[in-house]
């Protein structure tokens, strides 16, 4: 049998995720790259192996222009650019990308995800409007949310006879992340905590992961009565850097939240985030199950279930 000719992949974004994405569709044999979108001038006109860090020239250079890169005629965008601080450019890049009949694969911005509860239908149909017009799909998904809080939970709670909560944890320490528009201007990392950061402000974190704890409900076959959030945040005890920047004494070192599905009153599914910037913060809170981080499902029910997933690299 003839091996299938390579899909056709225009990378968008070459950051954190991004230049991982782009290091796969490099060197991965099934991909054919066919353009690369970056967001800064700064990146602008270099080549895409320089990019993802890799040695051999790919002769595709880097461009700011999106028509440029639909002109490529790719089968695929991978979709790795920041959206959740600007959230109608990613939805207006979604709509010209989809438009042009072009799938899109992507990790933001998070809450384009099933089932359709979080963003309003005057923002969702445009979207849905390009699909059809082009012909096209989007998948949007990661880790979180994504893998470790919809694919491997549900797993989990097939062989459950009865359920009474499902809870997912994200429990890792940031302070290697070196984003600083992620860790400051988004999460308030570094920050007063008489400021109320981006992230933090009502009803975004129910914006963010709303649509984790909506799909757990939903194939847990429950419909819920509301989905509420609280968070918590703990000052640094002395200045200490990180990978983004300094963090001063006092400021925002460490974000406790959760995003909760109520049914009848009870609590029913559970998306936690449990962010420190130092592993001796908050010794109280939940800890790790590897150095790192993990991230926990908790299932309470019968049989009861404790799973951490731990990650590690080279």
């Amino acid at each position: 049998m003839a091996n299938p000719s390579p899909v056709r992949v225009a990378a968008i974004g070459t950051g954190n995720v991004g230049k991982h994405a782009l290091t796969q569709l490099i060197t991965d044999p099934r991909f054919e790259l066919t353009a690369v979108w970056v967001s800064s001038e700064a990146k602008a006109g270099k080549d895409a192996a320089e990019l993802a860090g890799l040695e051999d020239s790919t002769g595709i250079r880097a461009t700011t222009d999106l028509d440029a890169v639909l002109a490529t005629q790719p089968d695929v965008a991978v979709y790795t650019a920041l959206a959740d601080n600007r959230l109608p450019d990613a939805l207006e890049d979604y709509r010209r990308i989809l438009a042009a009949g072009v799938n899109v694969v992507g990790s933001s911005a998070v809450f384009l995800q099933h089932p359709w509860q979080v963003l309003p239908d005057e923002l969702i149909a445009p979207i849905e409007d390009a699909a059809k017009a082009g012909n096209a799909s989007i998948f949007v998904n990661g880790i979180d949310p994504g893998f470790a809080n919809d694919l491997l939970p549900m797993a989990l709670a097939g062989t459950c006879q009865n359920i009474q909560q499902i809870r997912c944890m994200e429990i890792i320490n940031y302070d290697t992340y070196d984003s600083a528009a992620v860790m400051f201007d988004v999460m308030g990392f570094g920050g007063s905590l008489d400021e109320t950061p981006m992230l933090l402000q009502p009803g975004v974190l129910s914006l963010a992961w709303g649509s984790v704890v909506r799909q757990l409900a939903a194939g847990l076959d429950i419909e819920l009565d509301e989905v509420n959030e609280t968070h918590v945040r703990v000052p640094a005890p002395e200045a200490f850097d990180i990978a983004a920047g300094r963090i001063e004494k006092g400021t925002t070192a460490a974000i406790r939240f959760e995003v909760r599905g109520i049914k009848d009153g009870d609590v029913a599914v559970v998306l936690e985030h449990v962010t420190r910037l130092r592993d001796d913060l908050c010794p109280d809170w939940p800890q790790p199950a590897a150095h790192g981080g993990s991230y926990r499902i908790e299932i309470t029910g019968e049989p009861s279930y404790t799973l951490d997933l731990c990650l590690s690299s080279p």
